[in-house]
């Protein structure tokens, strides 16, 4: 990769976590309408899922960041009563929507189009998940972003948070933006539980609360 493709890269990359909401939605539509995504059409084995199944509880979900919808089809149709996928996208919506009438679950998914740093639900849930998404909040904006959100956990919710440390391009060495990520999550929110699975990109599962809350069950 010469020098230009790598500036395009990195300006593109910035602009969908940085840019002006309009921005993000244009470059992500532009990604979503083509096959670049097209890996994540099946995920069924990712890690994330016994963590969602362990929370959820049959319960209420916000996937923050949703992309075509793998998440709100893929996760057993038992282990949750209600599911609201965020995303910038309408190219990505568009084909979550489909993918749940085929899987006959439009009863169960919701889908709605936002810049979820924005974003305000009008209901409480069991856990809101930043799957990958959360690369897409500025350091400097994540505990904010977090704060906003804790509003709208119910008193037993939590925080999932699934994130790739581990650099394939770079001899396996820990990212630095996603480890300072983690090291902000992790002294500004109790840690419930921290995962760590095997892989070439190292996933990181990680569950939090919020430090004024105190569950009355023990997880």
């Amino acid at each position: 990769m010469n020098i230009v493709d790598r500036t395009t890269n990195f300006l593109v990359a910035a602009l969908k976590s940085y840019g002006p909401s309009g921005v993000k939605k244009f470059l992500w539509d532009k990604e979503f309408s083509g096959t670049k995504w097209d890996f994540i059409d099946n995920t069924v084995e990712d890690c994330v899922y016994p963590n969602l199944e362990k929370y959820a509880r049959n319960g209420s979900i916000l996937d923050l960041g949703c992309g075509p919808g793998n998440t709100a089809n893929e996760l057993p149709a038992r282990e949750y009563r209600s599911y609201i996928g965020v995303d910038i996208s309408a190219a990505a919506l568009d084909k979550a929507r489909k993918r749940t009438l085929e899987s006959g679950r439009e009863n169960k998914n919701l889908f709605v189009q936002a810049d979820f740093i924005k974003y305000s639900p009008n209901q409480r849930f069991d856990v809101i998940l930043f799957r990958e998404s959360i690369y897409h909040v500025p350091i400097a904006k994540i505990k904010e972003t977090l704060d906003h959100y804790a509003k709208y956990l119910n008193r037993e919710g939590v925080f999932i948070v699934r994130l790739d440390l581990s650099d394939f391009n770079n001899g396996g060495k820990n990212k630095r933006r996603p480890t300072a990520m983690v090291e902000v999550m992790e002294s500004e929110f109790d840690l419930v539980e921290r995962h760590e699975y095997t892989g070439v990109s190292r996933p990181n599962v990680l569950v939090l609360r919020p430090k004024t809350r105190r569950p009355h069950f023990e997880s």
